[in-house]
């Protein structure tokens, strides 16, 4: 199936004034992040009319149907509005013309209006609709934004994914959702959201279930992350080898994308939260080129070498 959003979907997330909205708003279907901004449709040139997208009138397009009578303008738009358009916005909040709302209504065509300035409304919508339109999946775990970035925290049931997340909450890090995480795949980056019943909520086993936001704040949860590391956490295994130096790059592949994961045992005495915080910040300075263990391993290797010269 398709991807889609709908008119209706739109007015609601981007708070859009209704002018005039169609019979058949709620199943009036977009299938593009992109609009159309109608000047040649204006002035009568409609061969490769992109007629399923959005139709935006910007302040250039206002001013063209501005300066003509009220006849011309009533033609001009008649002839627009006759098209399978699914509907029209004026950004900048221009004024709706007279001609305008009576073609929509005969025409049974959504008219919408924004204060926001075109380039912003275009921008707005983008986002808006390559989220509606992106791979979306759910994944049981806990997303936590550490240090800026994001961190979904996986492993099996009562292995403490909360009991760490909340950890992380009282040394100053946000909640993004525990126990089940929205995902989207969005261009090149994968995001992560509560869903809206249980945003904020937190559940502690003995405890029960938490507000996160009223106990510690605003500023400890967040609506949405880029999930940038993935912590498996698992009981400790004493046959299992755990990376000791960290050369080793490991990925798991969510909706197409390989997210950096490292494996981290679960022991008692262990401070995870601790462990998880070192981890994203040594994260961090690989991306800004810096690789500890890297560096270890060239000092080694210079080493090695001065005592191969002085042996010889």
């Amino acid at each position: 199936m398709t991807k889609h959003f709908t008119v209706e979907s739109l007015i609601k997330e981007l708070r859009l004034e209704v002018i005039n909205i169609s019979t058949n708003a709620r199943n009036t279907k977009l299938y593009t992040s992109e609009v159309n901004r109608p000047g040649l449709q204006l002035v009568g040139f409609f061969e490769k009319f992109l007629a399923s997208r959005l139709q935006v009138i910007g302040n250039a397009e206002w001013q063209y149907l501005n300066e003509l009578s009220k006849e011309e303008r009533s033609k001009k738009l008649l002839e627009f509005a006759k098209k399978p358009i699914p509907g029209i916005v004026v950004t900048a909040g221009n004024d709706i013309f007279e001609e305008l709302e009576a073609v929509v209504i005969e025409m049974d065509v959504t008219l919408l209006r924004t204060e926001d300035t075109t380039s912003k409304f275009i921008n707005d919508f983008y986002n808006f609709a390559s989220k509606q339109m992106a791979l979306k999946d759910s994944i049981h775990g806990v997303l936590i934004e550490v240090y800026g970035l994001g961190v979904l925290l996986l492993g099996n049931s009562g292995i403490g994914k909360s009991e760490t997340a909340l950890d992380l909450v009282t040394r100053g890090h946000k909640l993004v959702s525990d126990d089940v995480v929205e995902i989207t795949r969005v261009n090149d980056t994968i995001e992560g959201e509560s869903p809206e019943l249980t945003r904020h909520f937190m559940e502690i086993r003995g405890v029960g279930i938490l507000d996160i936001e009223r106990l510690y704040g605003v500023g400890s949860v967040k609506q949405f992350q880029e999930i940038d590391l993935i912590i498996e956490l698992e009981n400790w295994d004493l046959d299992k080898n755990y990376d000791r130096l960290g050369f080793d790059e490991t990925y798991s592949v969510i909706l197409g994308l390989n997210i950096p994961t490292i494996a981290i045992p679960m022991k008692p005495g262990r401070n995870i939260a601790m462990i998880i915080e070192v981890a994203t910040r040594n994260l961090i300075q690989k991306k800004l080129g810096y690789n500890a263990a890297q560096e270890l391993n060239n000092r080694v290797l210079e080493k090695i070498k001065e005592r191969k010269k002085g042996s010889n």
